[in-house]
């Protein structure tokens, strides 16, 4: 990612965003979150170079100045809870969208945040369906965007995505996870048992109902 274009498309793909330019100056694009108007990103150049403002929790913020050159405390923003990401090639592109999903998720109460929250709550050795996951997220019917929000996992460290599973056990496609057979190799390290790419849902499913987290 390069260009204030595609930084600015990127961000637009979240629901219920719109591009902003307050200032009077075309030099400034802001993406807002509709519902609050609050601003999750904004994309300028100075030094003749992109750069990015994002919301950062602090923690977050220290992280990802502590791995990458191109992560600054922000610019003229407040230097705990704002990065300015630097597009010069340094920061990955999957690295720059984990960093606008988080801001997103920082400013709204999407449905994606409360998916990741959901999922961090499966406990080692067990597994959840989509539909499930969904119900804990405030609506059993957006099992679909469970997938989705997955699918773009920002910490796949700490949100275990690869022990959520479709109403019948399958597992995903080997796309979800890097590479074939990568979410069974999770799932077996935790004791889990997968036959014919499926999960005995009998014996693994999660019931949050039972106090087991």
């Amino acid at each position: 990612m390069r260009t204030a274009e595609e930084a600015l498309a990127y961000a637009l793909t979240f629901p219920e965003t719109y591009r902003d330019a307050p200032f009077h100056d075309d030099n400034w694009q802001l993406v807002r979150f509709s519902p609050n108007r609050k601003t999750f990103l904004l994309v300028y150049e100075k030094d003749g170079r992109i750069q990015l403002n994002v919301k950062a929790d602090p923690e977050k913020a220290f992280f990802w100045r502590r791995i990458y050159a191109s992560v600054l405390p922000g610019y003229h923003q407040n230097k705990d809870h704002w990065n300015t990401i630097i597009l010069d090639g340094c920061v990955p592109d999957d690295e720059v969208k984990r960093m606008i999903a988080e801001s997103y998720d920082l400013v709204s109460n999407s449905p994606s945040r409360r998916i990741y929250e959901a999922v961090r709550r499966i406990p080692y050795g067990k597994v959840a369906t989509y539909a499930q996951i969904a119900e804990l997220a405030g609506d059993r019917k957006m099992a679909r965007a469970v997938g989705n929000a997955l699918h773009r996992n920002p910490d796949p460290e700490s949100i275990p995505c690869f022990r959520v599973v479709n109403a019948q056990g399958k597992l995903s496609g080997s796309f979800a996870f890097g590479g074939e057979d990568v979410q069974q190799r999770l799932l077996e390290n935790e004791g889990i048992e997968v036959k014919d790419h499926t999960v005995d849902l009998s014996r693994y499913q999660w019931n949050p109902a039972s106090g087991e987290e």
